[in-house]
């Protein structure tokens, strides 16, 4: 399991599952066959956190394969990104809320022995381990496995969320503020209060293939209880009605430009930022670091043969770029960092698909997918 950092590498891989795999993703994508046998999961996340690809061009090819009844759950799963990020964009406290708790419980756990086994691997759990070993090496997990990593690290580790929700943004290459850190609430039985995912040795056994034996898990543990609640914010992503001549600024969320929204604007010049460990909350692999950067001199290259006028630029220099617009980078670091340096009234650009599926993101999932087919329906 290979992830070049471009573009084309990402069609290609979408191209191939589309022709090849997508008839079974329904049946099959639940199955965690191993690093090496990933062919029932697009494995396209790493590019649509990056917005390398977006959802609309996963959602397009999959309908000119596929009707929209045989293609419903892959598409719900394509958009579940899009819910998380519009879910956190109306209680963006959640994530700051988040980065407060890991500071203080990191340093209470740092020397702790079974959080320094839970991060090398060294733990009695077999199948833990492996994944563990997975994440450092591939800078990836399949979702499902994912659940029953933090399940574990949660309930039957008994380590606190935070720190495995800090651990998979350290090294996941499609690791972001929303979808990972909700994930983990979610397993922990904080998303949705009362209700989390406890793994189990039946499932894991069944989902893999029964790869794994004699694993020895909490399966009755009880949800973690807070009594913080966030209520959502009322807010707007609203674009400029005239966009006028300036400079756009690009974080590594939107990194397909020509394929954009505003790809018939004419910009003065492109600033491509590149976010390093030293302005970040959490402190990335040089894995995913390097993902990030070759994505981003990936764009700069097709900005180029498009003669479009582009410079990469470091985030600590965002603040001496002037007359710009901002594509949305999403609560996060990029965010955190252009709000630590007290740059305001920035004019934020956001993308058509936000701006309608954010407005169903104030609840649940549940509700969320019941405007998929309304949602879909504006594009296609």
């Amino acid at each position: 399991m290979n992830f070049i950092a471009s573009r084309a590498s990402a069609i290609e891989r979408l191209d191939q599952f589309i022709k090849n795999n997508l008839s079974d993703y329904s049946k099959q994508r639940n199955f965690d066959y191993g690093p090496n046998k990933r062919s029932n999961v697009s494995c396209l996340s790493p590019y649509i956190t990056h917005g390398v690809i977006n959802e609309l061009e996963l959602i397009d090819k999959s309908l000119k394969k596929f009707s929209f009844i045989k293609n419903e759950k892959f598409i719900q799963e394509v958009l579940w990104r899009t819910y998380w990020k519009g879910w956190l964009e109306l209680r963006p406290n959640v994530w700051i809320d988040f980065l407060s708790e890991l500071k203080k419980i990191g340093e209470e756990y740092k020397q702790k022995k079974e959080y320094l086994d839970a991060i090398d691997g060294n733990t009695n759990i077999e199948c833990f381990n492996d994944w563990v070993n997975e994440l450092k090496n591939f800078n990836y997990l399949h979702n499902h496995t994912r659940m029953w990593f933090a399940s574990i690290w949660i309930f039957t580790l008994k380590l606190p969320w935070q720190l495995g929700a800090e651990f998979f943004m350290k090294h996941l290459y499609d690791g972001d503020a929303a979808s990972n850190t909700l994930g983990w609430r979610w397993v922990a039985g904080i998303q949705t209060q009362g209700k989390h995912y406890l793994a189990s040795e039946w499932n894991i056994n069944k989902f893999t293939d029964n790869r794994y034996n004699n694993i020895k898990l909490n399966e009755k543990a009880l949800p973690i209880v807070t009594g913080k609640t966030h209520i959502a914010l009322d807010k707007n992503f609203n674009n400029p009605k005239n966009l006028e001549e300036k400079n756009l600024v690009i974080f590594d969320n939107s990194l397909s430009f020509e394929f954009s929204d505003f790809k018939s604007q004419k910009f003065k010049k492109i600033y491509l930022v590149s976010n390093t460990n030293k302005n970040r909350n959490i402190q990335i692999s040089e894995n995913s670091l390097n993902f990030k950067n070759t994505l981003i001199q990936d764009q700069k290259r097709r900005l180029n043969e498009n003669s479009i006028e582009s410079d990469i630029i470091d985030i600590s220099e965002v603040k001496t770029i002037k007359n710009s617009y901002f594509l949305y980078p999403c609560v996060g670091e990029n965010l955190d960092f252009l709000n630590s340096v007290g740059i305001n009234n920035l004019e934020f650009l956001y993308r058509n698909l936000d701006q309608n599926a954010w407005k169903y993101c104030n609840k649940g999932f549940f509700n969320f997918k019941k405007y998929i087919p309304k949602l879909i329906s504006e594009y296609f």
